[in-house]
């Protein structure tokens, strides 16, 4: 049994390396990159604006950092700081030298129930993203009387692949389950999938981070979808871990 791995970047490359080392076979299929986004090379100037800033990704923190280094500048200390999950916490915590908030289900509802988004009326929010994703986020706060910013840090490029070449490369490695941490990587995966392999892709095992995905996975025809409530490494290396071993 083998899993195949969709994560960018490193975070794909490092998860591979750790499922190999924990006797689990794994292979890398990155499905988007990561780019610089429309509102990176002004950010640095603009964060001292804001009361709260919320950062939805690693990717997130990273880029903004950069852009703060090279600016000469420095993060916020009167601001208020969130996180969707705790990795991207501990990244935010480590380049702010702040406390950061963050939900322990790393989902967009679960960060909405924490104390420091509840009475937020006329509060200035900025939320780090990438190009899209996190409406749920946006329009609550605007809901609760907030002044909410969307700054486009970083944008995400679909890789397209040839699923007729790749898939019967799956098969012989005997592939039978599958990580997808976002549902924009969801639907492209599934898109590239040609018709005569459609029914192999949906009876793979799915890990996804949220069950909002679990639920689009489904509807998309899965049949087994398990929510790791988290798109972290540590999680998902420790539900695969235990899948593996029924434990």
């Amino acid at each position: 049994m083998a899993v195949l791995v969709t994560r960018p970047d490193e975070q794909g490359r490092t998860l591979c390396q750790q499922l190999n080392d924990a006797g689990i076979s794994a292979l890398h299929l990155p499905l988007i990159n990561i780019l610089p986004g429309s509102s990176l090379s002004g950010i640095a100037d603009e964060l001292s604006q804001f009361d709260i800033i919320i950062a939805v990704s690693q990717h997130a923190v990273t880029l903004t950092n950069q852009a703060v280094v090279d600016n000469i500048s420095q993060w916020p200390a009167k601001a208020t700081y969130l996180a969707v999950g705790q990795k991207t916490a501990h990244v935010l915590s480590k380049v702010t030298r702040q406390k950061v908030h963050y939900p322990q289900v790393g989902d967009s509802e679960h960060l909405l129930a924490l104390k420091p988004l509840q009475n937020i009326t006329n509060q200035r929010i900025v939320i780090l993203r990438g190009n899209g994703g996190r409406e749920l986020i946006f329009d609550t706060l605007i809901s609760r009387g907030a002044v909410v910013e969307y700054r486009e840090i970083y944008k995400r490029e679909n890789i397209a692949f040839r699923s007729e070449m790749l898939v019967p490369f799956w098969q012989d490695r005997k592939i039978k389950q599958l990580v997808i941490t976002s549902s924009g990587q969801l639907n492209h995966f599934i898109s590239q999938i040609a018709d005569e392999y459609l029914e192999w892709v949906l009876e793979l095992t799915l890990y996804v981070p949220s069950e909002r995905i679990v639920q689009e996975a489904l509807s998309l025809g899965f049949k087994q979808v398990i929510n790791t409530c988290s798109a972290s490494n540590k999680d998902l290396l420790a539900t695969l871990r235990s899948t593996e071993t029924g434990q």
